[in-house]
């Protein structure tokens, strides 16, 4: 017999090729395998597992639960800042309006105030520049000369112009948002202030 027959019959004579032998194997796998998940260790794994998995689930959950509620309290917060700018600026239309029809009479000073109560950062630019020009009418009809504002208000002193300091600063304003443009950031609280200056001259002239 030569070796090719010897190795062939060795290799069909394997028990890999025996069924029985395979279902034997096969069967005490099985059985081994279901053993293990019935004996003790298994189950002291699974709750350990089990254990484990629970802890961070409600980890999770708790912290998703913080979060929303941190989320829902900062919307609350920001929902009441919105309804109280909102009546805020409800509450100072109404009085424009109100100085409109009963208050001021000058269409200038009530278009600049419209100006200074909008929501664009850019009215209330506009409502600085209106407020200069008006400045600048009523210092030539007091007898001030000069081209532009600012030469009428170096023509005057502080005898003949009690709020000159205050006119040089509101007009310094106005003098930066016409030369510095969108790059000029101006605050709305900052726009009224200015114009409370420009009102507190009109007023004392009986301007508006």
């Amino acid at each position: 017999m030569d070796n090719n027959s010897i190795i062939g019959d060795s290799a069909l004579g394997s028990k890999w090729f025996d069924p029985a032998y395979l279902f034997n194997q096969g069967y005490l796998f099985f059985s081994n395998f279901f053993a293990y998940l019935t004996s003790n260790n298994f189950k002291a794994l699974a709750i350990t597992v089990l254990s484990f998995l629970t802890i961070f689930f409600l980890t999770v959950i708790s912290y998703c639960a913080v979060r929303m509620f941190e989320i829902r309290k900062k919307e609350k917060r920001h929902l009441e800042h919105e309804i109280a700018e909102y009546a805020h600026k409800q509450r100072e239309r109404e009085r424009v309006m109100q100085e409109g029809e009963g208050g001021s009479k000058n269409e200038r000073w009530r278009k600049a105030l419209t100006h200074l109560f909008s929501s664009s950062p850019g009215d209330w630019k506009l409502a600085i520049i209106e407020a200069d020009s008006m400045l600048e009418s009523l210092m030539g009809e007091l007898g001030f000369k000069g081209e532009n504002l600012g030469e009428k208000l170096k023509g005057a002193t502080q005898e003949k112009f009690h709020n000159l300091s205050a006119a040089w600063e509101a007009h310094t304003i106005r003098n930066r948002i016409a030369h510095e443009g969108l790059a000029f950031e101006l605050s709305q609280r900052e726009a009224k202030r200015v114009i409370a200056i420009y009102e507190q001259i009109f007023r004392q002239f009986g301007y508006i």
